[in-house]
């Protein structure tokens, strides 16, 4: 009965076999005692998935089905969507990844983990080799480094990456809180989807990156890149966002720097107030730039390049900040500054004209043409079918009328050409003290010389009847 219900689960077996069995009885495929019958009829679902176990395992060949491995851990991190933010202190963070793995998902390639704070906006990237629990982990102790404050909670999506018995209980020992968006919801982590374009996508691109060496280079730039992020590129923060009808109307702060944002908030301490302004007075933002410069240089040299062919023979470019700050707004270079955008342009391949059947029945046509002007492609058509019903037909309509149409572009070119030249000419010679039309200059079109000059009111009523 299971194989006849096209392999259904218990629950619905159960609800199909009134149905079931007595169709089968009635067409001689199954044959139960009166015991029996009583038995199957009364048969619960949970039976029916015991009873079936084996086979079902022996159907799929000998391999039990592999239960969601992460879904218990998953139940356990409770939900956080975008408005249960309430003015977090800075700490709270939403982390993400971007993968680099160009057009294609396949294989082993770079991630970048990007934690973002809520409160302030304070954005840390950091490369992973692979997708991995032990990795994420030792890249939020690297952050944690970073962040000018201790970090108070984690908000994550659904990712294995994340949702592992490595990660989870990890951010529980440590004290940090953890909850994740709900699956499918982009809007949950806007935060941190905010910086995978304005801040990763724009550093990195969209190629592929793979390697220990190209990793390092990653890791160099956003080294150089979390300074300028940080401390010098505002960013904007929505303020309040309300509906009026089918219209979402939506309000933002001043855009502001994280460093400010992390000055002016309450919750932080002076000490670290007092650090963070230390530290910007020793910053210099054409030297980030130029460092970030360099990498990126770097990297567009390994995008799409795999195993060792990623490896670059040379040595990593040294950034010369005199030179570049000399350079720097001087002149627009034509490009994109960024090594990581860049693409390398393919050579043109030059199109060879291939023959066309029309070829020996061109002056043939252009006659016709110049006989009757108003000959349609479909006309011509049917003339060349007569002459070679071989080659001619209905399905050359549309090279017929592609060459109608240069052929009559050609001809309305000549006119016009024609038409011009002859004009000039009696133009020059009725009145040779005048220029021809179109080579007369400004200064001499006509109203313009007596423009000043008093001019009697009968002349103004003249033009406005004109």
């Amino acid at each position: 009965m299971w194989e006849a219900s096209d392999r259904i689960c218990g629950k619905r077996l159960k609800v199909m076999i009134p149905t079931l069995l007595p169709a089968l009885e009635r067409h001689g495929r199954l044959k139960l005692g009166s015991a029996d019958r009583v038995l199957v009829l009364a048969i619960s679902a949970a039976t029916i998935d015991r009873l079936l176990a084996d086979t079902k395992i022996a159907a799929a060949g000998g391999k039990r089905r592999r239960v969601g491995f992460y879904s218990a851990i998953r139940r356990e991190v409770p939900i956080r969507t975008f408005n249960d933010w309430a003015d977090p202190p800075p700490g709270f963070c939403e982390i993400d990844m971007v993968a680099h793995g160009g057009t294609s998902v396949a294989g082993s390639f770079i991630q970048t983990l990007t934690m973002v704070d809520v409160a302030t906006g304070w954005t840390e990237c950091l490369p992973l080799v692979t997708r991995e629990g032990s990795l994420v982990v030792e890249a939020i102790k690297r952050a944690q480094s970073l962040f000018p404050w201790i970090i108070l909670g984690a908000d994550v999506d659904n990712d294995s990456a994340f949702m592992n018995d490595v990660v989870v209980p990890w951010c529980r020992a440590q004290k940090i809180e953890v909850t994740r968006s709900r699956a499918y919801k982009k809007n949950d982590q806007a935060f941190v989807e905010q910086k995978n374009g304005a801040v990763v996508r724009r550093l990195m691109g969209y190629g592929r990156f793979d390697g220990i060496e190209t990793a390092q280079v990653m890791a160099r730039l956003y080294a150089a890149a979390r300074l300028h992020v940080n401390f010098f590129q505002p960013s904007f923060k929505l303020k309040e966002k309300r509906r009026e009808g089918a219209k979402v109307i939506k309000r933002y702060h001043a855009p502001a720097t994280p460093y400010e944002r992390a000055l002016a908030h309450r919750h932080v301490p002076r000490k670290i107030k007092q650090r963070l302004r230390a530290q910007y007075r020793t910053l210099d933002p054409v030297m980030l730039l130029a460092e970030i410069r360099a990498a990126q240089d770097e990297l567009g040299r390994r995008i799409d390049r795999r195993g060792l062919s990623a490896a670059s023979r040379v040595p990593l470019p040294i950034s010369k900040t005199a030179a570049f700050a000399q350079t720097l707004g001087m002149s627009i270079e034509v490009g994109e500054p960024r090594g990581t955008h860049r693409r390398a342009k393919g050579k043109y391949k030059t199109r060879v004209r291939m023959p066309s059947k029309l070829d020996p029945y061109l002056v043939t046509i252009e006659g016709w043409l110049a006989a009757e002007p108003q000959l349609t492609a479909l006309a011509i058509v049917g003339r060349l079918a007569q002459r070679d019903a071989d080659q001619f037909g209905p399905k050359q309509h549309s090279i017929v009328q592609r060459l109608l149409k240069a052929l009559r572009r050609k001809a309305a070119e000549r006119l016009i050409a024609a038409t011009t030249t002859t004009a000039d000419v009696q133009k020059s010679d009725t009145d040779p003290g005048k220029t021809a039309v179109g080579l007369r200059p400004p200064s001499v079109l006509p109203g313009s010389a007596n423009r000043d000059a008093p001019c009697h009111p009968s002349t103004h009523a003249e033009r406005r009847l004109r």
